[in-house]
């Protein structure tokens, strides 16, 4: 396991639920204030368990995202960290895609792709 791997980087947050040869799907969850430390997710479907706010940085960016609970959304390749900046745990399930449809990760793309308030 690479220690980009979320699972070998920030364990005591990220857990494996279930995998095959396709998808792994990982449980995330944290306490407001927590930081992770960087590391990489392959395209992936991230589907929030809880409402929460979290800031990620890759490099030199930073994205502030405030998601609600029940939302399903594309996480495109990427290397990152996360902070909890909000006032509720973080859970999300993340569907990580295998082989050639995994992409490869980029600091370009910092959190989940276009949301649905925003400009595509």
């Amino acid at each position: 396991m690479a220690t980009d791997d979320p699972i070998a980087s920030n364990p005591e947050y990220d857990r494996v639920l279930w995998e095959n040869e396709f998808v792994r799907v990982l449980e995330y969850t944290d306490s407001p204030g927590v930081q992770t430390v960087a590391h990489e997710h392959p395209n992936s479907v991230m589907i929030t368990l809880s409402a929460f706010d979290r800031r990620l940085s890759s490099g030199e960016r930073t994205r502030d995202v405030s998601l609600p609970a029940g939302q399903a959304v594309w996480l495109p390749a990427q290397r990152h960290s996360g902070h909890n900046t909000g006032t509720t745990p973080t859970h999300a399930i993340f569907v990580e895609l295998k082989g050639d449809a995994a992409g490869t990760p980029s600091q370009a793309i910092v959190g989940p792709g276009p949301l649905a308030d925003e400009d595509s």
